[in-house]
């Protein structure tokens, strides 16, 4: 069985959660990409066609005049909906394309959840600065990108003076790109991990988030929760089931204030940032294979036969000032008192970058499973202090 996989830049979730899981289902797998030559460097033995994959036509024609297709997957949240097109083109199972469209452009996403009164939010798109001038949103408010990701571009303001110079701001490194300006939502952020195959939906657990100070919102830590309140989660689900979510993996973002659940956004794909490897052994079930099973047209087991008794942590060191990594870490594995410790870099000592305020400043990435969530947190606490990071200006 071929499996098309459409993909921008390399990503920890492809590289060793889905191709490893395809070659353990015994696929043979076609990588379609804008991308080649960084995708040929990091796993050279797959079949890598350049396709410009951001355009569903290129996709299917691509496709077209090789081999026949039996899924057409992404794990990418800039390519749902080509991946979407093309499998319903080809009659595959997979997403539908205008739930796709609607998770991944924020203002659809919140006109859909308005028009059909699961929630609403004060938010408008702004695509003419001009047009500033005669909004009149609740302050503080957060502008970001209709269609961004990893909180690149996310900021909250204050006032009117500041909301205008956020948004040329942002406009400036994004030409033409529309923002969406939105109150801003108290209270502590989660996510939600689903992976449903259009028949059942299993909730995976989630995360509870620490983001940086405002004024942006960089993730710099995620503490498993195996099960969140039960009228929390049904409050989310019932948002995901207006937008029409429930084939695949999907990952949520919300926040709880009072009780009360709100949607941030939706990501319509795996948990990334190397969560989504830590979910697959903490719950010692084979989750990028049940994701690709969905895309074959299989359905998932009643009971995925999850651990129920795991407790995680990620950590992620950030660069604080612009320059160059002189010191940091290696790649490490360790048990330390029944906690497991894997930690991967992700900025190579020598390489010279500014301050994003996105994970873009991630040094690197530590996971930490155990069974006790007090122990897994002295673990975490102690590797940290042991550690040096270290960037010259």
């Amino acid at each position: 069985m071929r499996m098309y996989l459409l993909a921008l830049n390399p990503t920890d979730s492809v590289t060793e959660g889905f191709l490893p899981a395809a070659a353990r289902l015994g696929l043979d797998v076609t990588l379609l990409t804008d991308q080649p030559d960084a995708h040929r460097s990091v796993y050279p033995d797959i079949e890598i066609l350049e396709c410009d994959v951001r355009d569903f036509r290129a996709v299917v024609t691509r496709i077209s005049t090789h081999h026949r297709p039996d899924a057409v997957f992404t794990n990418s949240d800039h390519l749902q909906t080509q991946a979407a097109l093309a499998a319903d083109y080809f009659g595959l199972s997979g997403k539908d394309w205008w739930v796709t469209l609607r998770t991944k452009d924020k203002a659809e996403m919140r006109r859909r959840l308005a028009s059909v009164g699961a929630d609403t939010v004060w938010s408008t798109e702004v695509t003419d600065l001009a047009g500033l001038a005669g909004l009149d949103p609740p302050y503080p408010c957060v502008v970001k990108p209709r269609e961004g990701v990893a909180s690149e571009d996310v900021v909250l303001v204050d006032g009117p003076e500041e909301l205008v110079a956020r948004c040329t701001e942002i406009q400036s490194r994004r030409p033409g790109a529309a923002l969406v300006v939105e109150e801003y939502l108290p209270g502590e952020l989660y996510t939600l991990e689903t992976l449903g195959d259009g028949h059942v939906r299993h909730v995976l657990g989630g995360f509870h988030t620490t983001v940086s100070p405002p004024p942006y919102f960089i993730e710099e830590r995620l503490t498993f929760v195996a099960a969140h309140p039960e009228p929390v989660a049904d409050q989310v689900l019932a948002q995901l089931d207006a937008l029409g979510v429930g084939f695949g993996a999907c990952h949520t973002e919300f926040v709880v204030h009072e009780g009360r659940a709100r949607i941030i956004e939706v990501n319509y794909r795996a948990i990334g940032d190397q969560c989504d490897l830590l979910l697959a052994r903490l719950l010692e079930i084979p989750l990028f294979e049940h994701i690709l099973r969905t895309h074959l047209g299989e359905r998932l087991p009643t009971d995925l036969g999850a651990r129920g008794d795991g407790a995680a942590r990620l950590e992620y060191p950030c660069a604080e000032s612009a320059g160059t990594l002189t010191v940091a870490p290696a790649a490490t594995e360790l048990t330390v008192d029944g906690v497991q410790l894997t930690y991967r870099p992700l900025r190579e000592v020598g390489e010279r970058h500014d301050v994003y305020h996105t994970n873009r400043d991630f040094l690197g990435v530590l996971r930490a499973m155990g069974t006790d969530q007090e122990a897994v947190d002295k673990a975490v606490a102690e590797f940290l202090d042991g550690q040096r990071w270290e960037i010259q200006r």
